[in-house]
């Protein structure tokens, strides 16, 4: 009896937790707020466009060469996938033709690709997607390996033929154009029906039907006119807020180093396309407006900014321009925006939205309703100086700032904490659009956004934007195109390309790591003393090679070089160094640098030698402070590019600065 009497307990006090789970979640649904519904872990759709719309979408955008893919997909009752135009498998994948291979004893730096190269990003996703379990380490190597990165320096003697990603067109392959689809397609069935699609709720069907221009026409390299496409032109952009500082100046100085801009040695014999920096600054805090004589005023600031003057040299002219950015003039500039953003919310950040008082709209650049610098409130923030004072209305208003500049004017954004690592050739010839993943999320990163101009995939994404309340939050953006069928049409790349690290420092892929092995990413400023010896023994090579750029996630308060924290570029911007020293003596942040007691007179000699290079060309009666005797990641990036600016050494590619060119 007192074994059954225990069983029967059991069983009461069960059925009474049910009843009383069962009258709680009774209560909520019948009581609780509409506001407050009952929580689900799955997002709300946001689809807006009917099938028809979503297979036009489709049919523009692989009439105009932007799905360079050899796998179909079925999307949206898509059934016949067209010819799309890439290299025949063994054919055009020659090494021969895809990578420029100088011949011994030329083998100390790797090769430029050639003009007019093409990724296949097909054979990059089978060797990196991070969704087939693989690893970034092994995808650096087949980066490295396929372009020839490693040249001179290779140890793996297996066969490799399936690392080769780079290809060039030729003209007998011709016959790979893409095919029209026509109105009356059989490739596409027409359904009236919905069936399958979720609309966002509370909204109705787009209409009319979404306006799409006539088909960009898909022109191979070997047929154009001239060395640039003028339909896909090669255009970074990258935005700033506030005071130009260290970490904008990186960026352009690793695009010198890599990019094939022309301004070397002998450039002036290259058939090539050189492509642009676009450096977007906006003046002030993200809410605030420009006055009319906003952009003569941030000419005169990026003349007097130590870190931003050395870019404005003649010699960079026609590659690295500074523009001006307006949100009003750019989100009127966007057609499927102009008439109703003003409606919505500009501060949309996942639907986390930030209202933003009209009283607080003021202008920048001018004394009258001129921002309250004195305030360091959310509103009043012009760039991140710290952790506690994060500039998060820049962060939000970049977000979309990224779309319509790609949108615009066409070409590729990166965010301002982002490095080059090697030359973009072969990602500039493959036509598509994309984006990265975050980290082991099948998601959208858009830290690296490449958008077709005036695409069709634009044109969804803003209105679908606009019926979501202007969020542009990555994780949004990867809902529109999942909800509409479209995630092919914005390639989700692997992280390993971009952001090497990511994995490793979410506690990925720690038995494999790549090199460098970060934890975190602060190791990057802050190298650990177990693996500082590695930044100066190996240099710009060891970071991560095979990578196309790498992202560091903000720190923007963190210096890349504690020790010499100005732009340290030679005698021809000696004055830009010498402004910057002084403004940090009067700012009294200038940290001494500790060294080991160990090798205390390798450092003191070292020190000595720094002082007397600086005092020829800085002309400054201060002492330099000694370097820490470990170097960092940052530090030694830094000082290799300013190095290729002083004439010290060449860039990755063994190409010498002309200055005189």
């Amino acid at each position: 009896m007192l074994r059954f009497g225990r069983k029967k307990g059991s069983a009461v006090f069960c059925f009474l937790v049910f009843v009383l789970c069962f009258v709680i979640f009774a209560f909520a649904k019948r009581f609780g707020s509409r506001t407050k519904q009952w929580p689900t872990f799955k997002d709300p759709p946001t689809l807006i466009f009917k099938r028809e719309d979503l297979q036009r979408i489709w049919k523009w955008e692989v009439n105009s060469g932007h799905y360079p893919s050899r796998y179909p997909k079925h999307p949206v009752s898509l059934t016949i996938q067209p010819n799309i135009p890439h290299p025949p498998k063994g054919k055009v994948l020659d090494e021969s033709m895809s990578v420029s291979k100088p011949n011994p004893p030329h083998v100390a730096y790797p090769p430029r690709p050639i003009p007019g190269s093409v990724a296949d990003l097909d054979v990059v996703m089978a060797h990196c997607d991070y969704g087939k379990r693989k690893y970034v380490r092994d995808c650096l190597e087949v980066l490295r390996v396929g372009a020839g990165l490693d040249n001179g320096k290779r140890v793996r003697r297996s066969k490799l033929e399936d690392w080769k990603y780079i290809y060039v067109e030729q003209p007998d392959n011709s016959t790979l154009s893409p095919r029209s689809f026509d109105d009356d397609d059989t490739s596409v069935d027409k359904f009236d029906s919905e069936s399958g699609l979720v609309k966002k709720r509370g909204v109705e069907w787009e209409v009319p039907p979404l306006q799409l221009p006539e088909v960009t026409q898909y022109r191979p390299y070997h047929t154009l006119e001239s060395y640039c496409d003028h339909e896909s032109p090669r255009i970074f952009h990258m935005f700033w807020t506030g005071r130009f500082t260290d970490k904008p100046y990186l960026a352009l100085l690793s695009f010198l180093f890599t990019q094939n801009l022309g301004l070397h040695k002998g450039a002036e014999h290259q058939k090539v396309c050189r492509p642009q920096f676009w450096m977007w600054i906006n003046p002030g805090p993200a809410a605030a407006v420009p006055n009319p004589n906003a952009r003569a005023q941030m000419y005169a600031e990026l003349k007097e900014s130590p870190w931003a003057s050395p870019f404005l040299h003649p010699r960079f002219k026609d590659i690295i321009k500074f523009q001006l950015w307006n949100t009003t003039e750019q989100l009127d500039g966007i057609e499927e925006l102009k008439n109703e953003w003003r409606t919505r919310d500009l501060f949309n950040s996942g639907g986390w939205v930030v209202n933003v008082p009209k009283k607080e709209k003021t202008t920048t650049g001018g004394a009258e309703g001129e921002a309250d610098k004195t305030k360091d409130d959310m509103l009043n923030r012009a760039g991140s100086k710290s952790v506690s004072s994060y500039d998060r209305l820049s962060v939000i208003l970049s977000d979309m700032a990224r779309f319509i500049l790609c949108h615009r004017y066409g070409g590729i954004y990166l965010d301002a904490d982002t490095i080059f690592l090697r030359d973009w050739e072969e990602l500039w010839g493959w036509k598509g659009a994309f984006a990265y993943r975050w980290s082991r999320l099948p998601r959208y990163n858009t830290a690296v956004l490449k958008l077709n101009k005036g695409s069709a995939l634009g044109k969804f994404l803003f209105r679908s934007a606009l019926k979501n309340n202007l969020d542009f939050h990555p994780m949004t953006v990867s809902r529109y195109t999942k909800d509409a069928y479209l995630e092919p049409l914005l390639l989700r790349l692997p992280d390993a390309l971009f952001d090497s690290a990511w994995l490793n420092t979410e506690d990925y892929q720690m038995d494999r790591p790549p090199q460098p092995f970060f934890t975190n990413f602060e190791h990057f400023f802050e190298t650990p003393s177990n693996s500082g010896a590695a930044p100066q023994a190996l240099g710009f090579d060891g970071f991560f090679k095979g990578a196309y750029s790498y992202h560091f996630h903000n720190f923007w308060w963190k210096p890349f070089d504690p020790a010499r924290n100005w732009p340290d570029l030679g005698p021809r911007f000696a004055a830009a160094e010498r402004k910057a020293r002084i403004e940090l003596r009067k700012q009294g942040i200038t940290r001494q640098a500790t060294h080991t007691t160990a090798n205390g007179a390798g450092a003191n000699h070292a020190a000595d030698a720094n002082h007397n290079h600086s005092a020829t060309h800085a002309s400054t009666a201060d002492e330099l402070e000694d370097d820490q005797r470990d170097l960092s990641w940052a530090t030694v990036l830094k000082r290799t590019f300013e190095s290729y600016l002083r004439g010290e050494r060449p860039n990755m590619y063994g190409e010498w600065l002309d200055w005189e060119g």
